[in-house]
């Protein structure tokens, strides 16, 4: 573009050496006409663009030897002028980005939508399964309804229960990592980092339909404890969600925070929104919160400390999940073991060991470069985290756990807790379809022991969970009108060992919850914890509705509703308090 002139040029260089005085004496920059706008947005190259995005500072005029630029908002345009950059003029963060959403809205969607797939679409969940795959499919089935129109009922029931023992051991596995690990080891600490030397800090938070819980994130956003000129706070908005636009624009937020309006588009997936926001990001690191998150304050504080710490190689850090309604029902209580155990035990286990994690939704704190490297979040990937984690693995990046919590809210309704859990154990079959296109390069990349965790936390979570449901019908059926010819042959045995394996299960699921809660001072919940295999039918049931999904709308985003909680917000606040 060298050498490129607007109509309007000479009033744009003559408005650099015709500043205004504002009211503390201090050069104005004269705001840049909005007509100009959209052209010079469609002008932009995509390096421009995305300095643009990042750095707050637009090219406006190219003359031969010279550029001339405008600053995006207050903050940006005062430290241009006192630099003495060639900067001529100003506009407001909010006009700028609406122009953009105007102008470049449906390429910027497109590059959200369809970048991963375009750049590696052997890792995109937007294809369901390779010919390969469809193929090995086919033949599996056909071998198994050959069988089963052959064989005696009794040996059907056999491989069913050998299917869910390996599955089952497969998940048992891992609770058996954790449970025979050694605690992480605690490393010494390091000086805190000053002000001066933390990086910008982006945090993108994706919300849809969360008017009720507006307020408290904005409160929970503010008590960030991190230098304010420093914080890049993006809440990230559907372009359908009107309402929620409404009650954004009704409130006073603080200068960090910032509404990016995602344009409409299919599919509308939460990875897809933070794909969007992606190219906004101003921040060396990110990091992602929900709508009902209530971070520990010094949270990015102790995560660029580790950041700093780390090699080029530590792409990603995961903090602790918790909830600060644990004792909200008996529903919310098995939600607390669950993450008690996967957030407080397992993941600090695997990395210890330098194993791949499965990331948890939010609280995930990222090198922006690492982040970019992999090709970010998959739009077509309903349990987007997951499939991250494993892709940095593949990518050599490594995941370490950070020592601070994130509050959320436990899943109180049943109706809520079943589309919620739908998707997640949908996504578990994405990934494992996604990672397993070509197995022999999983596990060069992964390694063996690697190759095992991802194993088990994606297919083996979901078949264990799917076929949960059926053994215990044949295990009924077996003891109840079985006659006693079949409970003496193998086929009776194997059910037998089978229940014997479901026992050692359930004695060491309720062993680690015990442990873990203990891990977070909660004593008692006995008969919680002693109904632990009804809370497994549950999931089994949302197992087959996940499989129901995954045939007729694989990529469609079950929303979870938030803000359903009887606590107040004095109430959550005290849940976090120190005491």
């Amino acid at each position: 573009m060298s050498g490129h002139v607007y109509p309007d040029e000479g009033k744009l260089a003559a408005s650099r050496v015709d500043l205004n005085l504002g009211e503390d004496g201090q050069k104005v920059l004269p705001e840049l006409p909005q007509e100009l706008l959209g052209d010079i947005l469609r002008r932009l190259s995509p390096k421009e663009r995305e300095r643009a995005f990042t750095q707050d500072i637009l090219p406006v005029a190219w003359l031969p030897q010279l550029v001339l630029h405008a600053a995006i908002g207050v903050r940006n345009a005062k430290n241009n002028v006192a630099s003495g950059g060639h900067v001529v003029a100003q506009l407001s963060r909010s006009v700028f980005l609406d122009a953009v959403r105007r102008v470049l809205g449906p390429r910027l969607r497109l590059e959200a939508t369809e970048g991963l797939r375009r750049r590696w679409p052997e890792f995109s969940a937007a294809r369901l399964v390779t010919v390969e795959q469809a193929l090995a499919f086919i033949i599996s089935g056909l071998v198994i309804t050959a069988i089963a129109m052959i064989v005696s009922r009794a040996a059907l029931t056999l491989g069913i229960a050998i299917l869910f023992n390996i599955f089952f051991l497969l998940t048992l596995s891992l609770k058996l990592l954790w449970l025979t690990s050694s605690a992480p080891r605690r490393r010494a600490e390091t000086p805190p980092l000053s002000d001066a030397e933390l990086p910008i800090y982006t945090v993108l938070v994706p919300v849809f339909r969360e008017t009720g819980v507006l307020p408290q994130l904005i409160r929970a956003l503010s008590a960030l404890n991190y230098p304010a000129e420093k914080l890049d706070i993006k809440l990230v908005l559907e372009e359908s969600d009107t309402t929620m636009q409404r009650a954004l624009a009704r409130m006073a937020i603080p200068p960090s925070i910032e509404a990016i309006i995602v344009p409409a588009g299919k599919p509308q997936t939460k990875p897809r929104a933070l794909a969007y926001a992606l190219k906004f990001a101003r921040g060396e690191l990110l990091t992602i919160y929900d709508a009902e998150d209530i971070p520990e304050p010094l949270q990015l504080r102790k995560a660029a400390q580790k950041f700093a710490r780390g090699g080029p190689e530590l792409g990603c850090l995961q903090a602790e999940l918790c909830f600060y309604n644990p004792n909200e029902g008996w529903l919310a209580r098995q939600f607390t073991i669950e993450y008690a155990i996967l957030f407080g035990q397992l993941l600090p286990s695997l990395a210890e060991l330098n194993l791949p994690l499965p990331l948890g939704g939010t609280s995930n704190h990222f090198r922006v470069s690492a982040l970019q490297a992999v090709g970010g979040w998959d739009p077509y990937n309903v349990t987007e985290d997951a499939d991250l984690g494993f892709r940095l693995a593949r990518f050599g990046y490594q995941t370490a756990t950070l020592d601070s919590l994130t509050y959320e809210e436990a899943n109180t309704s049943l109706g809520n807790w079943i589309n919620q859990r739908t998707r997640w154990l949908k996504g578990f079959l994405q990934t494992w379809l996604v990672h397993t296109r070509e197995p022999g390069r999983l596990v060069r990349e992964l390694g063996l022991a690697g190759s095992w965790v991802f194993l088990c936390s994606t297919i083996a979570v979901f078949a264990s969970a799917l076929l949960y449901p059926v053994f215990l019908l044949l295990t009924v059926r077996l003891f109840t009108f079985a006659p006693h010819s079949e409970m003496t042959s193998l086929y009776g045995l194997m059910v037998s060992l089978s229940i014997a394996v479901s026992l050692l299960g359930y004695g060491l699921a309720g062993y680690g919850a015990r442990l873990a809660l203990h891990r977070k001072g909660i004593r008692g919940w006995a008969l919680t914890i002693c109904t632990l295999p009804i809370y497994w039918i549950l999931i089994g049931i949302a197992a087959w509705c996940a499989v129901w999904e995954f045939v007729v709308q694989p990529f469609h985003w079950n929303k979870t509703r938030h803000g359903l909680s009887a606590f107040t917000q004095s109430q959550r606040e005290k849940s976090i308090s120190p005491s």
